[in-house]
């Protein structure tokens, strides 16, 4: 069958929208499905741990998030914001710029005394690509001096940023949070591992793509944004273990599926590899890694619904978005968490 981008339509109320995180992180609100049984269950975040068992292995992405959008001003003082997509080279950046007719190959912006960049080229899908001058370490200037990239529909301003980090992020590179892991807190890892539970970590540096909206009617139409995505030897050897042994493999979000599913060959098992993905999951995709899913509730329409319907297939998975709605159930980034069993 061929799947309309309206397929994937629901409606949201707008109050909705999570603007802030839950506090402490983990009581946030968990929607459990059964697959099996067809049951659903509400519960709190931190009660994950009753739906895992001893021997799975649960799979995280330690990307981390860049302090990515910079405020700058041309030499006549024309306010620019730039927006970090992805490291080219030492200096040489990606990015995104706002408003784009200030910023014209050989533009220079002034983010600081100490930051300054040069537009060197455009890409064709309006993308400039940058190359920064600045004085001491640059990681260091980015922390002081950039802000958070949030999705647009978070209004409200984050007092703390590493309320946009998982507990377990560890490799610069994102320019946005692989959410479903912000609900995690070092506590209720360490129960989780308590119980006989592996966490393994893999890489995905989440791109800006995962909010593009897609504009083809037919989703085959859509040409799916590529990221960077890392499994090493570690990784892979104890997803492969739980595979041979019939253990589950939990995914925790959509960009630990992603990296998963690129890296596994049609056994199931994981190749340790480094590289770029540009996999686009949806029905009737045939899942070779992933057992389980850990995700949030994702956007009308999108492509990470579009994945959690080829698990749970399209029908259903509107029918639990719809009990969300009706649970008042928080949604997108800061929002609650669904368990697919």
């Amino acid at each position: 069958m061929q799947y309309k981008k309206s397929d994937f339509f629901y409606d949201l109320p707008e109050e909705l929208i999570a603007q802030t995180p839950a506090e402490p992180r983990d009581s946030s609100r968990l929607l459990v499905y059964d697959r099996n049984t067809g049951g659903v269950k509400h519960e709190i975040f931190k009660n994950v741990i009753d739906y895992l068992r001893a021997g799975d292995v649960l799979v995280v992405n330690n990307t981390k998030v860049l302090p990515a959008r910079l405020f700058a001003h041309t030499q006549n003082g024309g306010a620019v914001e730039v927006l970090l997509l992805k490291r080219l080279d030492k200096d040489k950046w990606e990015v995104l710029v706002k408003p784009g007719k200030k910023c014209t190959v050989g533009k220079r912006l002034t983010v600081s005394e100490e930051l300054s960049l040069t537009v060197e080229d455009i890409t064709p899908s309006g993308e400039r690509i940058v190359k920064f001058e600045y004085n001491g370490v640059f990681e260091e200037l980015l922390e002081k001096l950039g802000t958070m990239p949030l999705p647009p529909y978070i209004k409200a301003k984050l007092k703390n940023k590493d309320r946009y980090q998982t507990v377990y992020a560890k490799t610069d590179g994102s320019a946005a949070a692989p959410t479903a892991g912000l609900h995690f807190t070092p506590e209720l890892l360490e129960k989780i591992k308590a119980k006989g539970v592996t966490v393994a970590e893999v890489l995905l540096h989440v791109g800006l793509g995962t909010f593009r909206p897609v504009k083809e009617d037919i989703i085959t139409d859509h040409k799916m944004h590529s990221e960077y995505f890392e499994i090493d030897e570690h990784a892979a050897d104890v997803i492969n273990a739980a595979k041979r042994e019939g253990r589950r493999v939990i995914a925790v979000g959509t960009t630990s599926v992603r990296t998963l599913e690129s890296a596994a060959g049609e056994d199931g098992f994981i190749n340790p590899q480094k590289g770029n993905t540009q996999i686009f999951i949806y029905s009737p995709y045939k899942f070779k890694c992933v057992d389980a899913l850990i995700t949030n509730f994702h956007l009308p329409e999108s492509t990470l619904i579009m994945l959690v319907a080829a698990l749970t297939g399209r029908e259903k998975v509107l029918s639990l978005y719809e009990t969300a709605v009706k649970e008042k159930y928080r949604f997108f980034s800061f929002g609650d968490a669904m368990m697919i069993v």
